[in-house]
């Protein structure tokens, strides 16, 4: 295979992904926010006696609109071949790690989602690194090749 053909399969992947990891947070922070207590999603408030919060209402929103919604717009980004798509999953990507960790600080390693989130927003983190290089890079190549064919 091509590298063009690998490269926009690895644009794909990491669509599918941030796609996934919106719906699911979407569903995770409507639960969190329509129940603030967390006893419909089996969430005990003592879970949260070492965090700044007294219930799931903040945490909810954050998961619902910053990763829910953010990851979805992401994604959707990636499908339409925004220049800064790389940029944009760098962001989200490092939020929902960054996330995952002050999760697993405050609440402590509750389940297996909190490592397997961990690591999916790291993916998303690279290869939206490696998305914005490329982006750059073909970017000054356009420059260059019409900088002498602009008139003032």
């Amino acid at each position: 295979m091509s590298k063009a053909i690998i490269n926009k399969l690895i644009q794909y992947a990491l669509g599918i992904l941030q796609i996934f990891v919106g719906i699911t947070a979407v569903l995770g922070g409507f639960g969190l926010v329509s129940d603030p207590s967390g006893s419909k999603m089996n969430v005990p408030l003592e879970l949260l006696k070492n965090s700044l919060f007294t219930n799931y209402l903040i945490p909810g929103l954050v998961l619902l609109i910053v990763i829910g919604v953010g990851h979805v717009f992401a994604g959707i980004v990636i499908f339409l071949r925004y220049r800064h798509a790389g940029n944009i999953s760098v962001f989200f990507g490092a939020f929902l790690a960054l996330y995952m960790i002050i999760e697993v600080w405050f609440l402590g390693l509750v389940n297996f989602s909190q490592p397997l989130y961990f690591l999916l927003g790291a993916i998303e983190l690279i290869i939206g690194l490696k998305l914005s290089r490329a982006d750059k890079s073909e970017y000054q190549i356009w420059i260059q090749s019409t900088a002498g064919k602009l008139k003032a």
